[in-house]
């Protein structure tokens, strides 16, 4: 499911249209942010590519915490395509009856894998094309999962990923997608393989939607965002 993306940030003044910030100011964004946290991981929990694909399909409009409570006894179930097939559909609800949408996203989990099972062999596939083609899987999942699970190079654009993009400017886009093309031209190569997870916990921790906290920001000095707090 596509993950609901909010408006970009307000522009600056009429006739002072913002531009995404110079790349030797992206390079020192990233490097502060290596040094502060050299190796993050997802919040979520996981064992193995097949239970952080199914984690990341339940994650769609519910937070990590919601579905770490919810994934905790279900892995321990059901940690590959086979064992979650032959859970069903009626009980896989039931053990994940506290998320959102649990009803379709249980659809879509069992439908993911038989497939899993039926054309890839039981593994989960490391391209973004394969991905696609799982039920419930969309081009954010499949990212996530590729850059996760197989270390791709690869930035899912999340509601976190957008606001802190589009607000510092790393890129500047109206869209999840137009936002992912700026990254990958703007983020320096070297920082590619963890700026997903970088910009997701800025997000998430620091550049709040509503209350950003930008007294306790440690690029605030390279931000350009008009509204910061500072």
């Amino acid at each position: 499911m596509a993950p609901k993306i909010p408006a970009p940030p307000r522009p600056a003044r009429k006739g002072k249209a913002r531009k995404p910030i110079e790349p030797a100011a992206v390079a020192e964004i990233f490097r502060r942010f290596q040094a502060a946290n050299p190796h993050p991981k997802s919040e979520l929990e996981y064992s193995n590519p097949f239970t952080l694909l199914v984690a990341v399909v339940l994650s769609a409009q519910a937070t990590d915490t919601g579905v770490n409570k919810a994934t905790g006894a279900l892995f321990q179930a059901a940690d590959s395509p086979a064992k979650m097939a032959a859970f069903g559909e009626e009980k896989l609800q039931r053990m994940i009856s506290t998320i959102g949408l649990y009803r379709n996203k249980a659809k879509n989990i069992i439908a993911l894998s038989e497939k899993l099972l039926k054309d890839f062999g039981g593994e989960v596939p490391n391209s973004r094309e394969a991905l696609e083609s799982l039920p419930g899987v969309g081009r954010k999942t499949a990212h996530v999962v590729m850059n996760a699970a197989f270390g791709a190079p690869v930035i899912a654009v999340d509601t976190h990923v957008f606001r802190v993009s589009n607000r510092i400017p790393l890129a500047i886009g109206k869209t999840a997608l137009e936002v992912e093309a700026g990254l990958a031209k703007t983020i320096p190569e070297e920082f590619k393989r963890h700026a997903h997870h970088w910009l997701i916990l800025h997000g998430r921790y620091i550049c709040k939607s509503r209350a950003p906290l930008c007294s306790r920001c440690l690029i605030n000095d390279l931000c350009q965002w008009p509204e910061k707090r500072v």
